[in-house]
């Protein structure tokens, strides 16, 4: 994979071949989908703890040019095309992409300059008291970087991000509820949307606010992925699903989405989706892919960029901010 899949100064291509590597659809160097492998990348390396995993680890990290990426901006670019160059894109808001500028920050060979992690906005959001930086996106935005990254105890001089995306997702899970009066079936035992296959194609939805047109469809990676921030509601949900919706359970996990009301259940399961469940059920039952990752110094040394320090929070209570910025109601 190190030579044989197309890349580009480090970063590779959004779709490429399964059998030869090479860049399939016009698809873009990808600055995220970069950022998710090197997350694998530098967990494997601290798991195996294998000196061929090891060297082969260091050489496709090292080789990545976040300054290329960022040598005329701080805010990074989602990606490349050789036929047009950057795309016009920037990653400028709190999303998923906490984990590539953090990597950038800490890369031994060509990082990021600090104020790199200052240029996103964090933009303040408030539900039934709950407040918490999101965005207009789904729930995937607040998982992904601390799929790997461990943000319990720490902060910036922004927010504690462990406890605000405990906040989100308590509040997705009662935006979900409260649409009980449309789809009878969402339930505290039944909720959870985020970007996920539907009965009419792939859709990207979520909430509050309401983001695409829900239509009562369930994806099953919305809890799953919850499973470090509100452990015991996503169990509950995941069981249900298990349990009482037998056509959501596939050879290979819960399948990508289902719609209980329009009997419709997915005939796929999305590595992606199943990937974010497993690697959050993990760190909700030992946090073993923290530990991991955590030991990689290039994880610290992008924490200690971005000045996170660590703390003894106080647990808040839905009236209490989880960040330190204003907030604005969405409701």
């Amino acid at each position: 994979m190190s030579e044989k899949l197309a890349h580009h100064r480090g970063f590779f291509y959004h779709f490429a071949d399964i059998n030869t590597g090479e860049r399939v659809w016009d698809s873009e160097v990808s600055s995220v989908d970069t950022a998710i492998l090197l997350c694998g990348i530098l967990s494997c390396r601290t798991h195996f703890r294998d000196t061929d995993i090891t060297l082969l680890a260091h050489a496709i990290t090292n080789r990545v040019e976040w300054t290329w990426l960022s040598e005329d901006t701080t805010l990074l670019p989602h990606g490349w095309r050789p036929e047009i160059g950057f795309l016009p894109y920037r990653w400028d808001y709190y999303n998923e992409m906490m984990m590539m500028y953090l990597l950038g920050l800490g890369s031994p060979t060509y990082p990021l300059r600090p104020e790199a992690w200052d240029a996103w906005k964090r933009t303040p959001f408030e539900y039934e008291g709950m407040r918490y930086i999101g965005s207009f996106a789904p729930l995937f935005v607040h998982q992904y970087s601390q799929a790997w990254f461990d943000f319990r105890n720490k902060r910036d001089k922004y927010a504690d991000y462990f406890l605000n995306s405990v906040t989100a997702t308590e509040v997705h899970r009662r935006f979900c509820i409260e649409l009980a009066g449309t789809f009878p079936h969402y339930s505290p035992e039944l909720w959870g949307i985020t970007a996920s296959d539907s009965d009419h194609g792939y859709v990207i939805w979520g909430g509050p606010p309401s983001v695409g047109q829900i239509d009562g469809t369930i994806a099953p990676a919305a809890a799953g992925g919850s499973l470090a921030f509100v452990p015991e509601k996503a169990v509950r949900v995941l069981r249900t699903i298990r349990h009482r919706y037998p056509k959501a359970w596939s050879s290979y996990a819960f399948v990508d989405a289902f719609n209980p009301a329009k009997n419709w259940y997915d005939s796929d399961v999305v590595g992606i989706d199943t990937g974010i469940t497993m690697i959050m059920a993990e760190n909700a039952r030992s946090g073993y892919v923290w530990k991991i990752f955590m030991e990689n110094p290039e994880a610290q040394r992008g924490m200690e960029r971005a000045g996170f320090k660590s703390y003894q929070p106080v647990i808040p209570t839905p009236s209490v901010l989880t960040s330190s910025v204003g907030a604005n109601s969405v409701r």
